[in-house]
């Protein structure tokens, strides 16, 4: 029996970034999971306030050099890597100078979130996946962690469901206490559509402001799979979630508590 193969796209992970519940999942439980047996590949954004040379980033020039097209503008896609010594794990970074090269991650010096958060996410999923692709590693289960992570599902199930790659992965798709203010605006349901993408498959996105539940239920209706990371999440989400029908992981505690059930759980999708 082959082993079984994790992707982990995390929207910030520790030491690069400082501590939170998303950075210090995304830090220990890939970790876990590939002492557990399983073979894992995982991805951050390179945001700007990452010190690349304390952190011994660099870049894969034979993965870099593709372009992404969002808004109808040519977006370079940068591949760089870094090792976490102690945890034997590679970490791939997503870059670009327009959306990752400013010294911060979501939200400016006075708190306000970036106008150009929603494509920032598109940017780094595609880039994500383009990457694994480049990569030829497929997985078997795609683990996703942070809103900006919520397009995942979308991609994997339309734009790269009959990719080798991907078609028979299952996503899962984490709840965490990560809710941003600013909705996106209506412009994003159409720069989230390529490939065989149409108005269909974003139907819930259209004629709106996205907020954080929407973006989120949105994820939800395309994943496999859901997991209560954190304790006290979105209420109207949870409820979502129960009566979706879709296998979910509740809350089971601190991580350590947690990563058996979270094992047990991808075997079992």
């Amino acid at each position: 029996m082959s082993t079984k193969k994790i992707l982990f796209i995390a929207q910030e992970i520790t030491p690069y970034l400082p501590e939170s519940p998303i950075s210090t999942t995304c830090r220990h439980l890939p970790q876990a999971i590939q002492e557990r047996g399983k073979e894992i590949r995982t991805f951050m954004p390179r945001f700007g306030n990452i010190n690349e040379r304390r952190n011994q980033l660099h870049e894969v020039i034979r993965l870099s050099g593709m372009n992404l097209i969002i808004d109808d503008t040519d977006h370079p896609l940068i591949i760089k890597v870094a090792s976490i010594q102690a945890a034997r794990m590679q970490i791939y970074f997503i870059d670009n100078d327009d959306f990752f090269k400013r010294k911060a991650t979501v939200i400016d010096d006075d708190g306000n979130e970036f106008d150009d958060n929603s494509d920032r996410s598109i940017f780094y999923v595609r880039g994500v996946l383009e990457t694994v692709k480049k990569l030829r590693w497929i997985p078997d289960v795609i683990h996703c962690h942070g809103w900006m992570t919520a397009l995942t599902p979308l991609y994997i199930k339309t734009a790269y469901g009959d990719d080798p790659c991907f078609k028979n992965s299952k996503v899962v798709y984490s709840l965490y206490q990560d809710d941003f203010k600013k909705s996106f605006t209506d412009k994003f349901h159409a720069n989230v559509k390529f490939n065989n993408i149409n108005d269909k498959h974003v139907e819930q996105l259209k004629g709106k402001d996205v907020d954080f539940e929407t973006l989120t239920k949105f994820a939800i209706d395309y994943s496999d799979g859901v997991i209560q990371i954190e304790d006290n999440t979105n209420a109207e989400v949870l409820d979502y979630v129960s009566k979706s029908g879709k296998k979910h992981l509740l809350y089971q505690g601190d991580l350590e508590a947690s990563v058996d059930a979270i094992n047990d759980f991808y075997d079992n999708l």
